[in-house]
């Protein structure tokens, strides 16, 4: 929390810093009280919705519904991709040329002269290609997250079917073929809510899957927007039926409230826990790792180590029957190099890495090991799938999916 609040205050200093630069400098700028007037609404929308999503998600207050989507949007892009990067520069740079300065001082170098300015002389309105520059600088942020939020607009309403053939080790003969719809990290919530959830349970439908299994974050943290979410499940259809494990975000106002809603909706949540089933006539066990460790707050950082990864996952592999072929739903990747003897796992929370500029560059890799595709060890298989919903509005080189997957004996 402290942590949380700190980042708080810095981007809230950081709109103000920016807004009173920004001001001075458009003071040059043809009709500026014009632009002065775009730029307080421009900046008050931001400090606005910064204290209603801060304040509203501590005092359960429905501050994204009221605020919709683009400003949401808006307020995420401008202070997580764009302000902080910016802060982090000018840091840089004024921390070189105090390096700079201090260089001269030890080395008794003259100080460059300053260039005389002739600003004070000007009146309002009149501008030096070098004033141009200045306030072109100053506006490219802000003209940079208007330009994403347009962009992301339009990808809440996208997703893909990305279809994949899978190699199972040990894969039963009768098994051979089996489809699968891994329907994931749906986030219900601000960003995904209305027409798309409609589509996502058509398009899972459509491809009349023998299971339908869900790795996590049904909803985006709010319990309000639980019903909604356990709704689009129920709508799921699937041959052999439709299994799912908890995610870090189900958690994040009460854990145990959304596992028995989630069970008393009739869904069979697996936490830490397993189903049987028989399959074209082959025994099939679903295993569903929980969230975290077993004791403490799931929305820790620590629950997202691989400690508490490999913790749940010893204590779910007692459960395992080794007459049983098995199938491993885990919301974090990494329980993989933990699923000892378990030739299929899938899972979410990656979403594909969210912001890649191309498919090994990126947050994905850069904060795991597996993050989007088909991983493979000599013995077992991973799926991670990018989700289908979004809690972050924006995405590059990683669309929302449901991956379709068939899996396929190997000798």
């Amino acid at each position: 929390m402290a942590v949380v609040s700190f980042i708080f205050l810095i981007l809230l200093l950081g709109d103000l810093v920016w807004c009173w630069n920004f001001h001075r400098r458009l003071r040059r700028f043809p009709q500026p009280r014009l632009w002065q007037a775009a730029l307080l609404f421009f900046t008050g929308i931001q400090v606005v919705g910064l204290l209603l999503l801060f304040f509203g998600r501590r005092f359960d207050l429905p501050s994204e519904a009221y605020m919709g989507k683009p400003i949401v949007a808006a307020v995420y892009i401008w202070h997580c991709l764009v302000l902080l990067p910016v802060a982090f520069l000018w840091f840089l740079g004024k921390a070189a040329a105090e390096i700079l300065r201090i260089a001269r001082i030890l080395a008794k170098l003259p100080r460059p002269k300053p260039i005389p300015s002739t600003a004070s002389d000007r009146p309002e309105g009149v501008m030096t290609r070098r004033d141009f520059v200045a306030t072109a600088i100053c506006a490219a942020p802000a003209l940079v997250a208007i330009g994403a939020t347009g962009v992301s607009s339009e990808q809440w309403k996208r997703f893909r079917i990305r279809r994949l053939d899978v190699p199972v080790p040990s894969l039963p003969a009768a098994l051979d073929g089996l489809t699968i719809a891994h329907v994931t990290d749906l986030h219900v919530g601000v960003f995904t809510r209305g027409a798309i959830l409609d589509s996502i349970v058509a398009a899972s439908n459509d491809l009349r899957p023998d299971l339908v299994l869900l790795t996590g974050d049904l909803i985006n943290y709010a319990l309000t927007d639980l019903p909604v979410a356990l709704a689009v499940v129920q709508r799921l259809q699937a041959t052999h039926g439709v299994f799912l494990c908890e995610g870090n975000h189900d958690l994040f106002e009460d854990a145990d409230t959304f596992r028995q809603f989630t069970r008393d909706a009739g869904l069979r949540l697996l936490v830490n826990d397993s189903a049987l089933l028989s399959v074209r006539g082959v025994p099939l066990q679903i295993l569903g790792l929980r969230w975290g460790a077993g004791h403490g707050d799931p929305r820790a950082m620590s629950s997202r180590g691989d400690l508490a990864v490999a913790g749940s996952m010893q204590e779910l592999l007692v459960q395992r029957r080794a007459d049983v072929f098995p199938i491993l739903l885990a919301h974090h990747p990494h329980a993989f190099d933990y699923a000892e003897n378990i030739p299929l796992t899938l899972a979410g929370h990656t979403h594909g890495g969210q912001l890649m500029l191309n498919s090994h560059i990126g947050f994905g890799p850069a904060m795991y090991r597996y993050w989007s595709g088909l991983y493979q060890k000599p013995d077992r298989a991973l799926v991670v799938s990018n989700g289908v919903g979004n809690w972050f509005p924006l995405r590059a080189n990683a669309p929302a999916e449901i991956v379709h997957l068939t899996l396929r004996r190997t000798v």
